[in-house]
């Protein structure tokens, strides 16, 4: 018994914070919060796990720097039989003394009464999954490859046809020839081979880079850190999602409907960004503004498992949203899905393919991946760029967001430095303008010819409040008469956009009616890219 404790506290998680349970008492001067301690480990198992650490940031950055360390070795001529031998022989010494190393951390652990009470409690849980049983385990910190799932996509879908995963949009393809197919499958197998590569090499963790494990360990105190202020502050429920891919999906809920206010009914899902984690992102924002709140990671980011490509990505939006429906209880129709960055992808693959949504919000997005990654990658990598682009991370926010017909609010940041294809001072290179256009003109082809896309290009040229006022009152709009048109339109006729409203129009009146939809549906903030939105830049977007 005593040696199978001891081989469970050696493959054991490893315990990070203890959170107090709510039926504990409340520190004093913090009333309705809970208040937390890290786990303190001893002597033995500190300086054990701290070598294990050590290792373990040193296997990853040999991970990532292998092919120019293996470069390196082929050229000294390292790479040959009678120098891998001893090589092997001095790895082969290392793993033993790790082996040794964990095993004392083990013995470390067996002799803490608190890491063995956390042990009982993992067991029991994983024998018998009770609500009683999963509140306990809450008040606990740990790798959360440990943590018992808490929903699964095939709890509320047919398994069998989950193999595949959500649908995507995909590129259409070229009409050709039988003949003519083969000759080009052949003449461009190269480049199929190379865009593999760099997708699931570089390009990936370019495109995503908190999926690097170096980062991540970097900002581990951080993402610690905003836990248990999540967990112990706002009473959040940290919940593991298994999606149709099995990827394992971490996640964050914060239930603000028990306290009464109307924006607590509501729940607001979180995309975050491409270096963005729950516990750091864009989730205080709503919280700020007293909604009800659900955070998750991207697979590969935090707690989170796989990797993040498009079809992944998809998957993991999906599981959330059927949690927060067959979960947690709240109707399409309560939702607001809110999203930074490149996590305008999930947001608008969430709107197409759930419709019934209360409205979409997103916050320093673009309208496609491809010219910001040609931005920064050379000119002549042009046509292998754009295969890698569409064929592995075709990020086509602004197609996604043409099949939603609800309410949508752009927020622009006006000195952002990373979706402007030339630089922050130059705001018309913001792509956040393509999106707005692409949207407006395919809901209000009538309104958005020539001329009014010449207005709303001249508003969105401006770069202040002021500048934006001055264009505005310029071209003297009258928003009672423009409210009153569109009013009438919907009132008369079908209102599945795209609306052909303006059709027998003066031009002054499209233009009018251009800047007006223009400002309903953009707004301005005077920031940089990774600012965090405050809570009073957070409305509910525009409906008739």
């Amino acid at each position: 018994m005593a040696s199978w404790m001891w081989l469970r506290c050696i493959l054991g998680p490893h315990l990070q914070r203890i959170h107090r349970s709510t039926d504990q008492s409340r520190p004093e001067g913090r009333a309705g919060r809970r208040q937390g301690w890290n786990y303190q480990p001893r002597s033995l198992e500190k300086h054990t796990a701290s070598i294990l650490g050590w290792a373990s940031a040193l296997w990853s950055l040999s991970y990532y720097s292998s092919p120019l360390l293996l470069c390196y070795l082929y050229r000294k001529g390292y790479i040959c039989s009678s120098k891998l031998v001893p090589v092997s022989q001095y790895v082969g010494t290392v793993l033993v003394c790790l082996l040794g190393v964990a095993c004392l951390r083990g013995w470390g652990r067996w002799k803490n009464s608190e890491y063995l009470q956390f042990l009982s409690i993992l067991d029991e849980n994983k024998k018998n999954h009770t609500p009683t049983n999963k509140k306990t385990l809450r008040c606990y910190d740990f790798d959360f490859s440990f943590w018992p799932s808490d929903f699964s996509w095939t709890e509320v879908s047919n398994p069998k046809l989950s193999k595949a995963g959500v649908s995507l949009l995909k590129p259409e393809p070229r009409l050709r020839g039988a003949a003519d197919s083969v000759l080009h499958t052949v003449r461009t197998l190269p480049c199929h081979i190379i865009s593999f590569l760099i997708a699931h090499s570089f390009g990936r963790r370019m495109l995503y880079p908190g999926s690097v494990g170096l980062l991540q360990k970097a900002m581990r105190p951080m993402l610690l850190q905003g836990q248990a202020k999540l967990i112990e502050e706002c009473d959040g429920q940290r919940n593991k999602l298994v999606a149709c891919d099995g990827n394992e999906i971490d996640t964050m809920f914060v239930d603000r409907r028990r306290d009464g206010g109307q924006t607590g009914q509501t729940l607001v899902i979180c995309c975050e960004g491409n270096a963005g984690f729950y516990e750091v992102g864009c989730m205080n924002t709503p919280l700020e503004g007293g909604y009800s709140v659900l955070g998750w990671n991207h697979p590969g980011f935090g707690g989170s498992t796989g990797v993040p490509f498009p079809q992944n990505e998809a998957n993991a939006m999906d599981v959330v949203i059927q949690f927060a429906m067959h979960k947690l209880g709240f109707q399409l129709t309560d939702i607001v899905v809110y999203a930074w960055s490149i996590g305008g992808f999930t947001a608008s693959w969430a709107a197409m393919s759930y419709p019934e949504i209360q409205s979409l919000v997103l916050d320093a997005s673009f309208d496609d991946l491809l010219p910001l990654a040609l931005k920064v990658m050379p000119d002549s990598w042009r046509p292998l760029v754009q295969h890698t682009v569409r064929q592995y991370m075709n990020l086509n926010n602004a197609e996604q967001l043409l099949k939603y017909q609800g309410p949508v609010l752009l927020i622009r940041r006006t000195r952002d430095e990373i979706i402007t294809t030339t630089g922050p001072e130059d705001v018309m290179s913001n792509r956040g303008n393509d999106l707005l256009l692409k949207l407006l003109q395919f809901r209000y082809p009538k309104i958005m010819t020539d001329e009014g896309i010449r207005v709303v290009r001249q508003w969105l040229g401006s770069s202040n409040p002021l500048e934006e006022a001055s264009v505005y009152s310029g071209y003297e709009v009258d928003d009672d008469w423009c409210v009153s048109v569109l009013q009438s339109y919907q009132a008369d006729r079908d209102v599945v956009f795209p609306w052909s409203v303006g059709e027998d129009m003066t031009m002054e009146g499209r233009r009018q009616l251009a800047l007006f939809l223009a400002r309903k549906y953009m707004r301005n903030f005077e920031a940089t890219h990774c600012t965090p939105l405050p809570a009073s830049e957070f409305h509910p977007p525009w409906r008739l």
